[in-house]
């Protein structure tokens, strides 16, 4: 774990080091603030809580964690520097989770940053804050399932655009097959499809953290989603490496 922590503390502070770290900061602020309190009703709907945004939490992260993650191999690729990491006296598995825990660290500070949403509504309320914090547990799982699957796809080219893509597309799949047109389209159709569907969306996981349900099943899938990500990502630089 040292030498994965080593990676993490490296990779880290070179978000910090270029723009990358406040654009994207500033674009989920900006973005989660206006979809809360415009699309969400946040004052109309007369309650104190966060529902309006975790609501849009995997959606805003859909095409935000991508293009954080397009770069953690793609560019290392790009640039000729992978072969250089991967040659270094630490295991190949301590790379793939240290970018990993930088990036996921970077997500949390983006979440920490919403700090103020959850100071309004205890100002406007009194809300069940133990829910409030489930949420927020919720949406750090969201981010490093999403990093994973993203960190995998980048692994695979060395074009960031082309990683970005893939990414949004297969996050969306993950996202998208526990909504109701999915699962009612397969109900009438293949049932047992439909229940898979429901299992492997990452949004209907996440829907029992939002309303404070933090349940063992859930915390296993978002366990073996990320590793299992984390295991491709190191199969598929293994075998670049061999090439």
């Amino acid at each position: 774990m040292g030498a994965a922590l080593t990676v993490a503390r490296r990779e880290l502070a070179g978000y910090f080091a270029t723009p990358v770290a406040t654009v994207f900061i500033v674009i989920f602020l900006v973005l989660a603030g206006a979809l809360t309190f415009t699309l969400g009703n946040f004052f109309g709907r007369g309650q104190a809580d966060l529902i309006p945004f975790f609501s849009f939490v995997p959606w805003l992260f859909l095409f935000l964690v991508p293009a954080l993650t397009m770069r953690l191999w793609a560019e290392e690729r790009r640039l000729g520097t992978i072969e250089l990491l991967l040659t270094l006296p630490l295991p190949q598995w301590a790379a793939v989770l240290g970018k990993f825990l930088a990036a996921w660290a970077f997500c949390g500070i983006a979440l920490a940053l919403t700090f103020p949403l959850w100071i309004t509504v205890n100002i406007l309320g009194s809300p069940d804050n133990g829910v409030i914090l489930s949420g927020y547990v919720g949406c750090l799982l969201v981010a490093g399932a999403y990093l994973a699957l993203g960190a995998a796809v980048s692994a695979l080219t060395r074009n960031q655009v082309i990683a970005f893509v893939l990414a949004v597309a297969l996050c969306f799949v993950f996202v998208a097959a526990g909504s109701p047109i999915v699962t009612e389209f397969l109900d009438t159709r293949l049932p047992v499809l439909a229940e898979i569907a429901r299992n492997l969306s990452v949004a209907e996981r996440f829907g029992g953290f939002t309303r404070g349900v933090i349940a063992a099943r859930d915390l296993i899938f978002f366990a073996s989603f990320i590793g299992f990500f984390l295991f491709v990502n190191a199969v598929v630089l293994d075998h670049r490496k061999a090439d």
